[in-house]
């Protein structure tokens, strides 16, 4: 599995490095830098089925997430970091997310499960729709979206729902994070953005940086990485 693979080389990696190094038949082609203080790399391997992309996260104390999706950015697998607890999409979901009908009718609602290693199972019920607004950030053309989802347990317990903003990009075929609120659990909307700011390309200076620059001075909350959103599994 390239996940596990490239958990030691993450690892490995010092918070304050200047590069990220894919696995071993790895290949990143993007990095980008978003508010909160969160910088992503993303990266492709040779041995996944096509149009599977992986997503490498790190905040100031180094990487807490590696994440993959499918091409119709369906969750494959999220791994989180801090401590290692895989998360993987159950198959035959009821109603898979669509990136392809997001596009072509400009709403998508989805329905599916997920099982995590260390026992735990949830449920997740939610919708993406395009907003009509497109905006070019750092000059790369993106689709806003309206999202809402919640995640159950098997009883119908509320374990997260977030609403709010994202954005898609056609070129990527994938999500980036926007404004959105999260319920705290006592009936509080917290408001977060994290939404991208920079781009980088192979070649680029701060391509493959693993140092995030924004947001990095304020007090922020870690809920934004702990819900799930198509840009935050």
């Amino acid at each position: 599995m390239k996940a596990l693979i490239a958990l030691p080389l993450l690892f490995a990696t010092p918070a304050f490095a200047g590069s990220f190094v894919a696995p071993e038949g790895c290949t990143t082609y993007l990095t980008v830098q978003s508010r909160g203080c969160y910088v992503a790399n993303y990266y492709t391997c040779e041995a996944d089925p096509a149009g599977h992309k992986w997503r490498a996260d790190f905040d100031q104390e180094g990487p807490f997430l590696l994440s993959r999706i499918d091409d119709e950015t369906q969750w494959i697998e999220s791994i989180e970091l801090n401590p290692v607890v895989t998360q993987t999409l159950d198959p035959n979901p009821q109603d898979p997310a669509s990136f392809t009908n997001l596009t072509d009718t400009g709403r998508d609602d989805f329905v599916f499960s997920l099982s995590k290693d260390n026992g735990e199972h949830s449920n997740v019920v939610g919708f993406d729709q395009l907003t009509g607004r497109t905006i070019t950030i750092d000059g790369v053309t993106l689709d806003e979206t309206q999202f809402e989802y919640v995640e159950t347990d098997d009883a119908g317990t509320v374990l997260r729902q977030a609403r709010g903003n994202e954005y898609i990009s056609r070129e990527f075929r994938m999500f980036f994070s926007g404004s959105s609120e999260w319920d705290d659990g006592n009936g509080n909307w917290l408001p977060m953005d994290s939404h991208p700011i920079k781009f980088f390309r192979d070649g680029d200076k701060g391509f493959e940086s693993t140092q995030p620059i924004f947001d990095c001075d304020a007090v922020l909350s870690q809920l934004s990485r702990k819900g799930l959103t198509h840009d935050n599994l």
